[in-house]
């Protein structure tokens, strides 16, 4: 099975200018702890929740940060045309519970989460990802 056919395709984006105020309003009203970061389409970036609190508060920054000053942008992602299995493993390698999905000219296409392998693969799939991102972790990535 392939990526495209369990990603969630309407994904929220914030641009690299925008203030982190707005990154964490959109999380708030989605329930999400992470949103990708787009320039002209393209995925630049990832802003989690963590990075705005431990990143931002934690070393003074305020509201008004832009979102490129927090952001990840070492990122793990997946190709639209990855099989699901290799979403799996690279959640579990790198202790993640979302990938964005991009395609061929790095434009965001969606997300692949830990819930979308539960819901729409079979319980080998999911549970590959669950046992990586279950141990205890390194360094923040996304």
């Amino acid at each position: 099975m392939k990526v495209s056919e369990v990603m969630t395709r309407d994904v929220q984006t914030v641009g690299p200018n925008e203030p982190v105020q707005r990154a964490a309003s959109f999380m708030l009203g989605a329930d999400a702890g992470s949103i990708p970061v787009t320039d002209g389409g393209r995925l630049i970036g990832m802003i989690t929740d963590r990075d705005i609190a431990v990143r931002g508060i934690a070393k003074g920054y305020g509201p008004e940060t832009p979102v490129r000053d927090l952001m990840t942008d070492d990122l793990v992602i997946v190709r639209v045309d990855d099989d699901v299995e290799d979403a799996a493993t690279k959640m579990g390698e790198a202790q993640v519970r979302r990938l964005p999905v991009i395609d061929q000219e790095d434009r965001l296409c969606g997300i692949v989460s830990l819930g979308d392998l539960s819901r729409e693969t079979d319980q080998d799939c999911a549970s590959e990802a669950l046992e990586g991102v279950s141990q205890p972790g390194g360094e923040h990535r996304q």
